[in-house]
């Protein structure tokens, strides 16, 4: 049992991650292991990503002030939160991870203001992060410079083939 103050530090510490995160992340960890939920923390701690275990009632009072009051009515049972700016490294981390260990359940979520369903957040989880997504970007920037350097840089009879087939074209 939490004493009057330990409660009043646990609702300012929770409004505290509420306050600073985009993007929470809900689930139910009944049937994992100590050392399972401990492997979990410390992949999502890699990536900047607080994983807590919470407690329901006083965690709902804390969300009432916060602009994620929409996830309220998922905080029942054993329940777990993940804390997160980096929504779409938190649903590709949960969603591994529940593949692996079906005893982790992830049951809602929230990006900004957005709720979301399970299969939202697994959507979320098969989008590319930010890092992906420039290594993209570039690879299909730098591409076409790459053929005209490696055509400029071939011996000039290559050149030459080449002009010559392009001519026949035409």
């Amino acid at each position: 049992m939490m004493n009057k103050a330990k409660k009043k530090n646990y609702i300012e510490e929770m409004k505290v991650f509420f306050n600073k995160t985009s993007s929470v992340f809900v689930t139910h960890y009944q049937g994992l292991t100590v050392k399972q939920i401990d492997e979990l923390r410390a992949e999502m701690r890699k990536h900047g990503i607080l994983f807590k275990i919470t407690k329901n009632r006083i965690t709902k009072l804390a969300l009432g002030e916060s602009k994620f009051k929409k996830l309220e009515d998922l905080f029942s049972g054993p329940t777990a939160v993940a804390f997160s700016e980096d929504a779409i490294t938190s649903a590709k981390i949960l969603t591994k991870f529940a593949k692996i260990n079906p005893s982790l359940k992830i049951i809602g979520g929230i990006m900004e203001d957005e709720p979301l369903s399970i299969e939202e957040v697994e959507k979320i989880a098969t989008l590319p992060t930010l890092s992906e997504a420039r290594g993209k970007i570039v690879s299909i920037l730098t591409t076409p410079a790459q053929k005209i350097m490696s055509i400029l840089l071939a011996p000039g009879s290559k050149i030459a083939i080449l002009a010559h087939v392009k001519s026949k074209k035409t």
